[in-house]
């Protein structure tokens, strides 16, 4: 999780779609109208994540500023094994 925050803020759509799971990946990012900038990230929460697991969520707290307002992003991401990597599969954004 901490790897694709830091993609996003150093805007690697290399990485993030390397690392995104084959049935969810979208054909690209674009981060050209991206006017943001992330402040930081909290991880709240981890289920999973051993070897021997196959499924595994993160929930997290992301903080940014548009146009000198700050926002957060708290989501609950799901993480899969593909090809014995953990891939992000898709997520759910809480309030």
């Amino acid at each position: 999780m901490r790897s694709r925050y830091v993609a996003y803020v150093q805007q690697r759509a290399d990485y993030l779609l390397r690392t995104w799971h084959s049935t969810t990946q979208p054909e690209a990012l674009d981060f050209s109208t991206d006017s943001g900038h992330w402040l930081g990230l909290k991880v709240i929460r981890v289920v999973a994540g051993r070897a021997e697991d196959e499924h595994g969520t993160v929930e997290f707290v992301a903080r940014y500023k548009v146009s000198g307002k700050a926002h957060r992003l708290h989501e609950i991401s799901r993480f899969v094994r593909e090809a014995d990597l953990w891939v992000y599969l898709n997520a759910e954004v809480t309030s």
